[in-house]
Order: structure tokens, then sequence, then C-alpha cells
């Protein structure tokens, strides 16, 4: 049977969102660790993931009994100030993709710029992940807020 070729099919897309967190930068970092790893979710179920923080370490969701699903690999990490991780993310396909959260703080808040990029073969249902991440970055808000205001009170 000859092979199939198909052109046009490598598509790309980017996210990219900017917010201010209404907490420390180190408190920032530690919650999005905690929403991306044992915390994460869909607003379905718990999703539990685990993130090894760490250059090389790996994201992916431990389903048990050696099985689960590779998201992708820390590629760059400086606490509190970037978190990268580059893979397959939630695609299974020949795609790629590149998340990055990069933190500043300004007087007691935290800016927060997410990017993620993502490139190859990209089915129709894996090019609506905007409202994914913006769920995902509106736990991080109001976790890292809260545990803020709990650190203020002590």
């Amino acid at each position: 049977m000859p092979a199939i070729v198909k052109e046009g099919v490598v598509q790309a897309f980017e996210i990219v969102r900017q917010e201010e967190i209404a907490a420390p930068i180190d408190i920032v970092f530690e919650t999005i660790l905690e929403q991306m790893g044992p915390l994460n979710s869909t607003p379905e179920k718990p999703m539990p993931m685990v993130l090894e923080a760490w250059p090389g370490g790996r994201w992916y969701r431990d389903l048990g009994n050696d099985t689960g699903h590779f998201w992708g690999h820390v590629q760059a990490i400086k606490s509190p100030l970037l978190l990268e991780i580059s893979g397959p993310l939630f695609m299974s396909t020949p795609a790629v993709s590149n998340v990055q959260y990069r933190l500043t703080e300004v007087d007691g808040l935290t800016h927060m710029r997410f990017i993620h990029r993502a490139m190859g073969w990209i089915g129709e249902s894996d090019r609506g992940v905007e409202s994914g991440w913006g769920q995902l970055i509106d736990r991080i808000q109001a976790a890292a807020a809260e545990r803020a205001a709990n650190r203020a009170e002590r």
C-alpha cells in the first residue's frame, strides 16, 4: 500500500495571558506547582498530575498499574521566576508544546505571563484549550490569594 502524503497539515497556535495575582511571588510559584500537579482538576473531576520540579523532570498523569499519560518535561525552572515545560501535553498526535509561566513581583503583587505555543498535527479537539488554561489560571489566582491572606493573618 503506498504512503499517503498530506500537505498543509502542520498547524500552530499561541495562547498568551497576562495576569495580576494578589500574592507574593513565592506563594504564586508554589501554587502553580500544586495546581499543575497534585491539585490539578477539570471542571468535571480531579485530575491529579505528577510534576517533578527540576530540570528534565517529568509532568505526567499517573493512573496506576504502570499506566498514564506523559505530558512533558521541565525544560527550565528558576524558582520563583520561571517554569517552562515542553512536550506533547494532552495531544496524542505528532505535536509539541512549550508552556511558560514567567513571574515578577511589584509591591506585593505578582505579575504572571502565561504562554502556550504548540505546533504539529493539531486536531480540532486540541485547538480549544484556551478555556482549560483559563480555568487553571483562575484556580492559581484564587488559591494563591487565599494562601497570601492566610499568611497575613498569622
